[in-house]
């Protein structure tokens, strides 16, 4: 399966977004240099590798594309821009363990869970147990929310850029699933 990712990112972008030429790459995963969004062409910022335990086992390689490039963690998180997050998983992994993860982050990193409820319950349930070579989208439209793909399908949009801005930390806040997917994001 490793000889077939790169194919399987390029292939699941250019599903969601359209036509897109190869540029980046990360663990062997490549990625789209650009993709059209909502009639704009937004760039890739960065590629990192999402690990986990304490034995650094690779779980995905995610990219983020923008509007406008930053290594600022913080206009990432509070801009209201165009911004992609793909995600090629590199191991299986079950829905029970990536709902756990997206509700610890969202804690982690300040999120008023109280308010977010429905939102974070309503992503969590879009969630599914993921093989390695899928991939998840999450690609958000300011005044419009974030638009959720898991497997090629989407799921829905997540109105709210508080909701979004939440997403974004997970990532880009204070305790991102590891500092080097953050780096790797912010194209350090």
């Amino acid at each position: 399966m490793r000889r077939a990712r790169p194919m399987i990112a390029v292939l699941a972008l250019v599903l969601a977004h359209g036509a897109v030429a190869a540029a980046g790459e990360k663990g062997g995963v490549k990625m789209p240099d650009q993709i059209p969004v909502a009639g704009k062409t937004v760039a890739l910022n960065g590629m990192g590798i999402r690990e986990a335990t304490m034995f650094n086992v690779d779980v995905y390689v995610a990219g983020l594309y923008l509007e406008k490039k930053t290594q600022s963690a913080e206009d990432i998180i509070g801009s209201e821009q165009i911004k992609v997050l793909h995600m090629i998983f590199v191991r299986d992994v079950d829905r029970g363990d990536i709902t756990e993860a997206w509700s610890t982050q969202f804690k982690k990193n300040g999120a008023d869970m109280a308010k977010l409820k429905s939102q974070i319950d309503q992503l969590n349930g879009w969630m599914a147990d993921m093989k390695d070579g899928d991939a998840m989208t999450f690609t958000y439209v300011p005044q419009k929310g974030l638009t959720v793909v898991v497997k090629r399908a989407q799921k829905g949009v997540i109105a709210g850029s508080d909701f979004g801005h939440a997403f974004f930390a997970i990532w880009f806040g204070k305790s991102p699933p590891n500092k080097g997917l953050k780096s790797g994001l912010l194209g350090k």
